[in-house]
């Protein structure tokens, strides 16, 4: 095989998930396609600098991919959660919303994890706590710790495809993961399809959700549970506290939800019926389950547009 045929656009396509992924947790946003299309752009334009002697080709694609998000963090915010923004609210006033450019962004699971093997493993480091954790760390370090412990690269090939030494790499992991132990994330459930009390739990929460029955809700939500809506800063803290804004507002009668494979945990899309009570798409919501309960609810307004890509039609039905 020449060095032509393995940097073919058909071969760089067999590699376009894994990459997305590794983009996606350097990132943190839907920008991931954009650096994935501009690694391919790059590799087809240097294919006779891969010397397959030399590295694989995984290697030496992740490699331009690492300097491709480089140089788009290069100056960039890091983007979080709400709840890492500020306190939490004590009332419904969502405040003005900030720039986008503030927040994680939702990705869909078949968008970031190549196969069924490594879905399972993978689910956790798609988690929106585990990627806003991430974004704490310095862009080569948040690098090095993805390749290693996510994508389970050598020292040797990470030091390869950061252009750097194995001890700078050993150096580089020991600071990342000091960081993140210094910040643990609260357990969750990633998602699970054939665990039947998470299905009894998704259930119960679409039916009371549209149905809108604040108590039924309130029976799902864990005591300690967050609400958070970007692009807002605004978040709510509580069980109670939820319940109160949500049963002061009439703002999602008629609302249907549509279940989602979102960040390695469930997901919804969510439509709002128009003034012809035709559902549109409205929002994509993930939700962090802890022990049986709802831990986070997170709802990106501003999705509409993406609803394609999770898999969602724009007009399920009408509104009856």
């Amino acid at each position: 095989m020449t060095v032509t045929t393995q940097v073919s656009a058909e071969v760089l396509e067999t590699h376009r998930v894994r990459l997305t992924g590794y983009c996606y947790r350097m990132l943190g946003s839907a920008e991931c396609e954009d650096a994935v299309q501009e690694t391919f752009i790059r590799a087809l334009r240097h294919a006779d600098r891969f010397d397959p002697t030399r590295a694989r080709l995984s290697t030496w694609l992740h490699r331009i991919a690492t300097n491709v998000c480089l140089d788009l963090l290069r100056g960039a915010r890091r983007r979080a959660l709400a709840v890492d923004l500020g306190p939490a609210a004590t009332s419904g006033d969502l405040g003005a919303p900030l720039p986008p450019e503030t927040f994680l962004e939702p990705m869909p699971d078949s968008r970031v994890l190549a196969d069924p093997a490594e879905e399972v493993a993978g689910r956790e480091s798609v988690r929106l706590a585990f990627l806003s954790a991430l974004q704490m760390l310095p862009p080569k370090q948040r690098a090095v710790l993805i390749l290693r412990e996510v994508l389970a690269f050598s020292a040797q090939e990470t030091a390869e495809i950061v252009e750097t030494s194995v001890a700078a790499v050993n150096s580089a992991l020991q600071r990342a993961r000091a960081a993140l132990a210094a910040r643990p994330l609260a357990p969750a459930q990633v998602r699970n399809e054939d665990d039947p009390a998470q299905r009894e739990l998704l259930d119960r929460y679409v039916d009371a959700f549209q149905r809108h029955d604040v108590a039924e809700l309130v029976q799902l939500l864990r005591t300690d549970a967050a609400s958070s809506m970007p692009p807002f800063a605004w978040w709510l803290s509580g069980a109670e506290q939820i319940a109160a804004v949500m049963a002061g507002s009439d703002a999602c009668a008629g609302d249907r939800l549509v279940p989602i494979a979102v960040n390695g945990t469930t997901g919804l899309g969510q439509y709002r019926p128009d003034e012809a009570g035709v559902l549109r798409p409205f929002a994509i919501l993930a939700l962090e389950l802890r022990e049986g309960q709802v831990a986070h609810i997170i709802t990106f307004l501003g999705t509409q547009e993406r609803f394609a890509e999770f898999g969602l039609p724009d007009h399920p039905e009408v509104v009856r």
